[in-house]
């Protein structure tokens, strides 16, 4: 099978499996309580490279179906222009879930630019959440478009919906506070271990002066010390 027929027979599967996979891992990545700092970085990282994958396979797929007259040019770059009925309505879902995932990426892409920022990071939240959009309208027109799906598709798509699900309740459950509190808390001990690579150690608190035990230099330490003076009557060397 050559590269052109393998992309126009896979392409979109492998854009929404790819798109799939970055909705589910953006929103592993959302659950910073949970996750430790390693490996919100990990699952941030993966989200960020299946983002790319999806883009180009959805590149790829608008491509070929267009080179092999699948679609028109028009109803793949202008969505629903080929009708709001039947098969327009499926080629217009398509182009508008390409736009929300290309609307999705970028946002990514800027989001240094838009982080903390008050009302500027919630409008990135906005668009960024066009992922989901994109999602929902990708599968309705990958079950619909084109010819019947094959077994191996369908198992896909499921999947997809399954993990989407999944991932989806867990958000909730980690947003209500209904998850278990030692998925929520990091363990003390490992708080502890933290602390004990970055804090200096603690100086040793100064030794009381030791008691004298007798003598002229004993006295000495004792007149230094603060101590009381012994009466005049008893002063060495006086008459009475």
């Amino acid at each position: 099978m050559d590269l052109p027929r393998f992309l126009d027979e896979t392409g979109g599967v492998l854009a929404l499996v790819s798109l799939t996979a970055t909705v589910v891992w953006g929103l592993i990545a959302a659950g910073h309580p949970v996750l430790t700092p390693r490996a919100r970085l990990l699952a941030q990282a993966v989200h960020r490279a299946t983002a790319v994958a999806a883009l180009g396979f959805l590149l790829a797929h608008v491509a070929v179906k267009v080179a092999a007259a699948h679609a028109p040019a028009l109803a793949a770059l202008v969505p629903f222009a080929s009708g709001a009925r039947g098969p327009g309505v499926l080629l217009g879902l398509g182009s508008l879930a390409a736009y929300l995932m290309v609307t999705a990426v970028a946002t990514g892409v800027l989001r240094g630019a838009f982080a903390g920022r008050g009302h500027t990071a919630r409008r990135w939240r906005s668009l960024h959440a066009c992922a989901y959009g994109a999602w929902c309208a990708a599968v309705l027109h990958g079950l619909n478009a084109g010819r019947p799906a094959a077994a191996w598709v369908t198992a896909c798509y499921a999947l997809s919906l399954s993990a989407v699900a999944a991932a989806l309740l867990f958000r909730l459950l980690r947003a209500r506070g209904a998850l278990p509190a030692l998925l929520r808390r990091r363990p003390a001990g490992a708080h502890a271990a933290g602390r004990a690579g970055k804090e200096p150690p603690a100086r040793p608190l100064p030794s009381a002066p030791s008691a004298p035990t007798g003598g002229p230099a004993d006295g000495r330490q004792i007149a230094r010390a603060g101590s009381v003076p012994a009466p005049a009557d008893s002063a060495p060397g006086r008459r009475t």
